[in-house]
C-alpha cells in the first residue's frame, strides 16, 4: 500500500507538471489545491529537491519547479525516493537486497513468487512517468 507521503508527492509533481511551462509555483498553491498539509508538502519537496527531481527560486516570483521535464520522471524514482524499495521482500530487491536470515533463497517458493512480482510491477513503474499521471 502507498504511503501518504508517496501519494501527496505523486499529487504535488502531477500538479506541478500540469503548470510545467508556467514557472515556479508556491508551496502554499501546491498545499491548497491539492489540499496537502503544507508542513508535511514541505518536507516532501525539499526530499524531491535533494533528489534533483524538483529546484526552487527564492523571492519575488520564486517557488518550487521540476528540475526535469515530466516525461523523464519515472514513477519507479519517486517510489524508491519516498518509499523505498518497490520489492515487497528484501531478498528479492534490486537496490536494497538483504538476504533472509531464515531462508535458503535456491529453495524458497517465496522467493521466486516475489521476483515475479517485482518484475511485473518494475515494469510498469519504470515505464510510466508523472507525464502520463497528467495524460489520464
Amino acid at each position: 500500500m502507498l504511503a501518504k507521503k508517496t501519494q501527496y508527492a505523486l499529487k504535488a509533481l502531477t500538479y506541478m507538471a500540469e503548470q510545467h511551462k508556467e514557472g515556479p509555483i508556491l508551496i502554499a498553491s501546491i498545499a491548497d489545491k491539492k489540499k496537502i498539509p503544507i508542513k508535511f508538502l514541505e518536507s516532501i519537496l525539499l526530499e524531491l529537491k535533494k533528489a534533483g527531481i524538483l529546484n526552487s527560486k527564492k523571492g519575488k516570483g520564486g517557488g518550487y519547479f521540476l528540475n526535469l521535464d515530466p516525461d523523464k520522471i519515472q514513477l519507479a524514482t519517486i517510489m524508491r525516493l519516498i518509499e523505498g524499495p518497490i520489492a515487497l521482500l528484501p531478498c528479492v530487491s534490486l537496490n536494497f537486497y538483504k538476504k533472509c536470515t531464515d531462508c535458503n533463497e535456491k529453495k524458497c517458493g517465496l522467493n521466486k513468487i516475489m521476483i515475479e512480482v517485482r518484475d511485473s510491477t518494475l515494469k510498469v513503474l519504470e515505464n510510466r512517468t508523472i507525464q502520463d499521471l497528467v495524460d489520464n
